[in-house]
């Protein structure tokens, strides 16, 4: 891994090339980061297969939700367990008690665009 290179677990990835989990799987090996994915459909996004396991990923600097607050109650303990340095809440993904619990725990909890970031270089 280079220095920019944050590795980045897309939870919610699709296959689907209309979502937005789709766009920024892409956008971020566009950008030189290392992807994982997590989804409810196993499948391949940006080169790299979907898992709907919840897989013990190391080095996880970033998770970027694309799930909604109501889906992602499940994977609290998960998301937590990679002690990610951040989680990036993408619109529509907003969820008060999850960021609440990862501050606790010293982890950075931001209500963003993925997309916006890698677009004007502060991701």
């Amino acid at each position: 891994m280079t220095a920019n290179n944050k590795k980045t677990l897309v939870l919610g990835a699709s296959e689907n090339p209309s979502r937005y989990s789709y766009m920024v799987a892409n956008r971020l090996v566009a950008h030189g980061h290392t992807i994982v994915n997590v989804g409810k459909k196993e499948g391949i996004v940006a080169g790299q297969r979907i898992t709907t396991e919840k897989e013990a990923f190391t080095d996880i600097h970033t998770v970027t939700v694309y799930l909604n607050a109501a889906h992602q109650k499940e994977y609290y303990e998960y998301i937590t367990s990679l002690n990610p340095k951040r989680i990036i809440f993408n619109p529509g993904t907003e969820n008060e008690e999850l960021m609440e619990i990862a501050q606790r725990k010293g982890i950075e909890a931001i209500e963003a665009c993925t997309l916006v970031m890698l677009s004007i270089g502060n991701f």
